[in-house]
C-alpha cells in the first residue's frame, strides 16, 4: 500500500472523523491514524450502545474510568514501611522519583489533576456523553464568525452528529424532574428554562427502548459502508504519529514520522495535507514534538469547573406518577406485570437527560440524568440522577501545558506538564455555581450520603480548551487562523475542542465539529492531487 494520500489526518475522535469524511466525500484520498486500538466491530462506535450499558448505566461510567488515561501524573516519594529490606530503594536526592506510565516529577499535584486522554479508535467519540448544545451567542461564541455562519455551521454539525431534543420525551422521569425544576426555576424563561437536552442519537424504531448514541463510526457513516468512499479512506490503528519534518523551506509539512505501535517500527507518511485531532492536549504535544512551537502554543488553556451531586428522588415526586393521568395507566399495567416493583415506571422508562443552558447573568451549564455513578446496590438505580454543573473559566496565557524535552510519557512523546489556576472571579462563579446545583439538587430530592455535592478534580469535565486557539490575526495569541490553519505552514491544520477561544460552560463538541466543517471546506477549495515523491 503507498504511504502517501491526499490527506493524512492524526486522531480518530468526532473532530477527525468529520475532517475525513468532508474531505473523502469531496473526492480526496485520506489516510486516518489512531495510536490506540480497536475497541468495538464496527470502528469508534460509541461503546454504550451494548445492550448492557443500555440496561446498567451506572456500570458504564466504570467502563469510561478503565478507558480513559491521566496524562500527567505527580510523583509520590513517600516510604512504604511494609516494603522487604533488600528491595531498592528510590534515592531522593538523586531523583524526584520514577516516570514510567505518565508519572513526572515535575507536576504540582494539585493542578488540572482530572483532565485525562483516550488511544481508541473513536477517541472520546467511543464513550462521550452526547451532549450538543450550541455555544451561547455572546457568553460562549467567538466573534471570529459571523453569527449567520455560526448558524449555518451548527445545522450542518447537528445533521452530522444526529442531534435531536425529542429522545427522551416519552420518558416518565424526564417530565416529572424537568417539569419540578420549571417550577423551582420559574424566574427562567423562553430559551433559558430547564429543557430536554440536545442529544446525538436515535432510538431504534423497531425497539424504541433502545438509544443508539452516536459515535464517530456514525460521522464515518460513508466511509464504513459505500464501497466508492471506502476506496478512498484508510485508517490505520495503533499508528502513533511521533512528529512532523517540515520542507526545507520551512512552510510546509513533508512528511510524518509514525510508529507502528506493535511493530514498533517507524514508516514515513506523505500527504498533501495533514491535519491534527489529537485533543487539546496531545495535539500540542505532537507539535512541540516536531519543532513547530508557535509563542501561544499550550497557553490560554481553559477547563471547565464541575460541581456535582447525586440526588434520590423525593417521595411525593414519584407518587404523583400514579396520580398523573398522563401517566397513571402505564404505572398500573406496570405494577400488574410486575407486582414486586415498589417504582411505578417500568425498568426500561428512558433515562433523564435534561439541561439549564447557560444565559445571560448564569454563566454555567447544568445537567441532569441517569446515574453514571455508583449508587448504592440497594437503591434502585432509576430514582437516582446526577447532578453536574459546568462552570467557566477565564482563557489567559498564564494558564498552559508545557513539554518536557527529556521526561517521556507511556508512549515515549514529550511528558506534559500543566500549570493552571483560578483567577478570583472564576472562585466566585463557581461558588455561586455549586449554590445554583444545591438549589436544584434539593427542589428534586435528597442527597446520596456518599455523593454529597463537591467540586470535582479541575480537568474532570474533559473540556479542555484553548491550547491550539484560533485568532485572525497572527499576534501571538494564536496557533491557527480563522479556518484552523497553522500559521506560517501552509498545509497544516487542527482541530478539535483546543481551537476554541472563548470561555465556555457547554459542551464543545458541536462547536469543535462545526469548526472542523468550516476547515474542511477550506481544505478541499485549496487543495489539489498528491503530487510529491516518496
Amino acid at each position: 500500500m503507498p504511504l502517501y494520500h491526499d490527506v493524512l489526518i492524526i486522531g480518530s475522535g468526532p473532530i477527525g472523523a468529520t475532517f475525513a469524511r468532508k474531505l473523502v466525500q469531496d473526492g480526496r484520498s485520506v489516510c486516518m491514524l489512531e495510536a490506540g486500538a480497536y475497541q468495538s466491530e464496527r470502528a469508534g462506535a460509541n461503546l454504550r450502545n451494548a445492550a448492557y450499558y443500555q440496561r446498567n448505566s451506572y456500570k458504564f461510567g466504570q467502563l469510561v474510568a478503565s478507558h480513559i488515561l491521566t496524562p500527567s501524573v505527580p510523583t509520590n516519594n513517600a516510604a512504604t514501611p511494609s516494603l522487604d529490606p533488600i528491595a531498592f530503594k528510590l534515592n531522593t536526592s538523586d531523583y524526584k522519583g520514577y516516570i514510567q506510565n505518565n508519572q513526572n516529577p515535575d507536576q504540582d499535584p494539585l493542578n488540572l489533576e482530572g483532565a485525562a486522554v483516550t488511544y481508541a479508535v473513536g477517541g472520546m467519540g467511543t464513550h462521550w456523553y452526547c451532549c450538543t448544545p450550541r455555544h451561547h451567542p455572546t457568553m460562549e461564541m467567538s466573534d471570529i464568525i459571523s453569527g449567520e455562519e455560526w448558524s449555518s455551521l451548527y445545522d450542518e454539525a447537528e445533521k452530522l452528529l444526529l442531534t435531536n431534543r425529542d429522545s427522551f420525551q416519552n420518558s416518565v422521569r424526564n417530565t416529572i424532574v424537568k417539569e419540578q425544576l420549571q417550577v423551582e426555576f420559574s424566574e427562567l424563561q423562553g430559551d433559558a428554562r430547564p429543557q430536554n437536552i440536545p442529544f446525538a442519537g436515535y432510538r431504534l424504531k423497531d425497539n424504541p427502548d433502545f438509544m443508539h448514541r452516536t459515535g464517530s463510526d456514525d460521522i464515518f457513516g460513508p466511509l464504513l459502508d459505500d464501497s466508492e468512499c471506502k476506496s478512498r479512506f484508510t485508517l490505520k490503528a495503533q499508528h502513533l504519529v511521533e512528529k512532523l519534518v517540515l520542507t526545507s523551506d520551512g512552510d510546509k509539512i513533508d512528511f510524518a514520522v509514525v510508529r507502528d505501535l506493535q511493530k514498533d517500527k517507524l514508516i514515513r507518511m506523505h500527504a498533501n495535507q495533514f491535519v491534527v485531532t489529537a485533543g487539546a492536549i496531545l495535539t500540542p504535544q505532537i507539535l512541540f514534538n516536531s519543532g513547530i512551537r508557535p509563542k501561544a502554543l499550550g497557553h490560554y488553556l481553559s477547563e471547565q469547573p464541575v460541581t456535582y451531586t447525586q440526588v434520590v428522588m423525593k417521595q411525593s415526586l414519584i407518587d404523583s406518577v400514579e396520580t398523573d393521568q398522563r401517566f397513571a395507566a402505564s404505572a398500573k399495567a406496570h405494577h400488574e406485570k410486575y407486582p414486586q416493583d415498589p417504582l411505578p415506571f417500568k425498568f426500561s422508562d428512558p433515562d433523564p437527560q435534561l439541561y439549564i443552558p447557560v444565559s445571560e447573568g448564569r454563566p454555567w451549564h447544568s445537567q441532569v440524568n441517569t446515574a453514571y455513578g455508583a449508587a448504592q446496590s440497594h437503591i434502585d438505580n432509576r430514582i437516582v440522577a446526577d447532578f453536574s454543573w459546568f462552570g467557566i473559566m477565564t482563557p489567559r496565557a498564564e494558564n498552559y501545558v508545557t513539554f518536557s524535552e527529556s521526561v517521556k510519557d507511556s508512549l515515549g512523546m514529550p511528558q506534559p506538564t500543566f500549570n493552571v489556576t483560578l483567577t478570583d472571579e472564576d472562585k466566585e462563579l463557581s461558588h455561586a455555581m455549586m449554590k445554583d446545583m444545591i438549589r436544584a439538587a434539593t427542589a428534586i430530592g435528597g442527597f446520596m450520603p456518599d455523593s454529597l455535592p463537591q467540586f470535582m478534580p479541575l480537568g474532570n469535565a474533559l473540556h479542555v480548551t484553548g491550547t491550539i486557539r484560533m485568532g485572525k490575526e497572527d499576534d501571538g495569541t494564536s496557533v491557527v487562523d480563522e479556518y484552523s490553519r497553522v500559521g506560517g505552514i501552509d498545509n497544516l491544520c487542527l482541530g478539535g475542542n483546543g481551537v476554541i477561544t472563548t470561555a465556555t460552560a457547554s459542551n464543545p463538541t458541536l462547536t469543535s465539529v462545526a469548526l472542523a466543517i468550516r476547515s474542511a471546506k477550506k481544505i478541499g477549495e485549496r487543495l489539489t492531487d498528491y503530487e510529491g515523491t516518496v
